[in-house]
């Protein structure tokens, strides 16, 4: 299997100056970028048996953990915007679950792909991550599981779309909410975000979309998932460097194991 067999490269033609620029203006202006029925349908469809197929081995957790993704600061109140718990639910496959012949792991591996997406973001090259589990991750969301809202620690998310729920599970963010280079955390405006106060944006994304997102000063969620099927979505992650692990307690807390 190769690339071609299930993204419709007329469509979207990745290696295309011209659609490279196109689609790296969009992201500089607007922080995300959606690419519907990137996928064909086929593809799509082979993926979705992928993840029934594995979900018995997935690892499913809750955690709480406040919008930053950081340890607690005891110079603020448990209730302050700095410290204030949200609760992320879902199940996760690990890259060394992919199977070999996955359109996902052709598509992660294709050098056409990866130059797409350094033409797009800005990089010079980017790298699978060292340890065997944390390149490709099939998220799972069940009814009434949830990703609460957070900032992105990376600089870009690459993700697809590969089952919608019946009803709920929509993506939302506010975008430009803090400055993190500068350290700005604007705990004013993430306290409005978490009270319901501040309009959100929803992004809309059917199965086989692609989405690049800047997440590292765009504050984002999953909702809850409503109805009776579960919500798939993978994550293709990358890194900028050569030899980059995710560390063992990300690990652990992500995975349940080290590999």
């Amino acid at each position: 299997m190769v690339m071609e067999d299930f993204i419709d490269l007329n469509k979207y033609p990745l290696t295309d100056r011209g659609f490279q620029d196109r689609c790296r203006q969009t992201v500089d202006e607007t922080g995300v970028l959606v690419l519907e029925n990137f996928l064909l349908p086929d593809a799509v469809a082979l993926v979705q048996k992928e993840g029934e197929d594995h979900k018995d081995q997935a690892y499913f957790c809750t955690q709480e953990h406040n919008v930053y993704l950081t340890p607690s600061d005891p110079a603020y109140s448990e209730d302050h915007p700095r410290n204030q718990k949200v609760i992320s639910s879902k199940g996760c496959i690990t890259d060394d679950l992919i199977p070999a012949g996955s359109p996902l792991r052709v598509l992660y591996d294709a050098e056409d792909f990866r130059s797409f997406l350094c033409a797009v973001l800005g990089e010079d090259a980017l790298y699978n991550y060292a340890d065997p589990l944390s390149s490709i991750n099939l998220h799972y969301a069940n009814p009434g599981q949830e990703l609460g809202w957070h900032f992105d620690n990376s600089s870009f998310a690459t993700t697809l779309m590969i089952q919608q729920p019946e009803a709920g599970g929509a993506f939302e963010y506010v975008g430009g909410l803090r400055d993190a280079d500068n350290n700005e955390m604007n705990f004013e405006g993430v306290a409005q975000v978490l009270k319901g106060e501040q309009p959100v944006k929803s992004l809309s994304m059917g199965a086989g979309a692609l989405v690049l997102f800047r997440g590292r000063n765009a504050i984002h969620r999953v909702a809850p998932v409503e109805g009776s099927r579960t919500r798939m979505l993978v994550v293709l992650a990358y890194n900028s460097k050569p030899d980059i692990a995710l560390s063992e307690s990300a690990r652990m807390t992500f995975y349940g194991r080290l590999d």
